[in-house]
């Protein structure tokens, strides 16, 4: 436990190297992590996430179409030069905006054949340190505090592997896996003994998910080498999860917040509506829409 105690979390890895099937035609050309939450990609407010928590560094696993990924990250300097001549500076700074959040790398993932393949490719760049992963999926929402910053604070405390978890109801927690514990040690952190991926509901043991945000400790790395094929002839970082409680010890933490499922139509149409009912210029104008439209379906 103490072997990475003092160490702060200053790197993160975000893969989004899927095809993004569930969104075709849309990402046939264009990646599913630039999907847009009003006028920004997921991407970016998963960047934002990260910047805002503290880390520094960013590794992104990429695959199809990465270099419409990677431009939104750089310097556009013809449409800068245009809004500059234009005068329209508002503008202006929201392109800047992506390229000064954080130190941006790439790395392509060549095979899609499961996240901890994904991970896996991250081990030069978080080169020993804990390290942060956001699945480019999951967005999410918190006021107070952005729950990888949550999860930083609970790593900080114990200094393991945290994973970041909702309960969700046990009729639909055969679509995710299922944490296993043995002691709650108060806070929403629970001591993990097992996760299983997708578990049939009557084998589930706990009603506690875990969902696109994790804190690893690098001693991940050699149980990923180590790892036989799960779920579809994939290697599943789950899979790495669970061995890593086994051997090392690691944390289910229920993080505060709201969780978008940005690789479902439903999911990506909530992340939509409310981020646009908390935005000051749509808010009310958007919620008088919908309590007129509601009405008429």
């Amino acid at each position: 436990k103490e072997k990475y105690m003092n160490q702060r979390v200053k790197k993160a890895v975000i893969p989004v190297a899927g095809y993004g099937t569930r969104f075709l035609p849309y990402t046939k050309a264009v990646p599913k992590p630039l999907l847009p939450i009003l006028n920004k990609p997921a991407i970016q407010v998963i960047t934002e996430e990260v910047a805002k928590s503290g880390i520094e560094e960013v590794l992104f696993i990429v695959g199809y179409k990465k270099e419409i990924i990677e431009s939104h990250f750089q310097t556009a300097e013809e449409l800068e030069k245009v809004l500059t001549e234009k005068g329209k500076f508002e503008f202006l700074k929201a392109i800047k905006e992506p390229e000064n959040l954080v130190k941006v790398s790439y790395k392509v993932q060549e095979v899609q054949n499961g996240t901890a393949s994904a991970v896996a490719l991250a081990e030069d760049f978080v080169n020993g340190e804990p390290f942060a992963v956001l699945f480019g999926d999951d967005v999410m929402y918190c006021e107070e505090k952005t729950v990888i910053g949550q999860l930083i604070d609970v790593y900080e405390k114990y200094g393991k592997t945290v994973l970041g978890c909702k309960k969700v109801s046990m009729d639909v927690i055969s679509k995710y896996a299922s944490v296993e514990w043995n002691k709650d040690l108060g806070d929403g952190v629970y001591n993990m003994v097992k996760v299983t991926e997708k578990p049939k509901k009557e084998e589930a043991k706990s009603d506690i998910a875990p969902l696109g945000r994790y804190v690893c400790t690098p001693d991940i790395f050699d149980i990923i080498r180590n790892l036989k094929t799960g779920a579809n002839g994939e290697y599943q970082f789950t899979d790495a999860l669970d061995e890593e409680a086994r051997k090392n010890g690691a944390l289910a933490y229920v993080f505060k917040g709201t969780r978008y499922d940005m690789g479902d139509r439903l999911g990506y149409l909530k992340a939509n509506i409310e981020y646009g009912l908390r935005d000051g210029e749509l808010g009310e104008n958007l919620k008088e829409y919908l309590k007129e439209i509601v009405s008429e379906f």
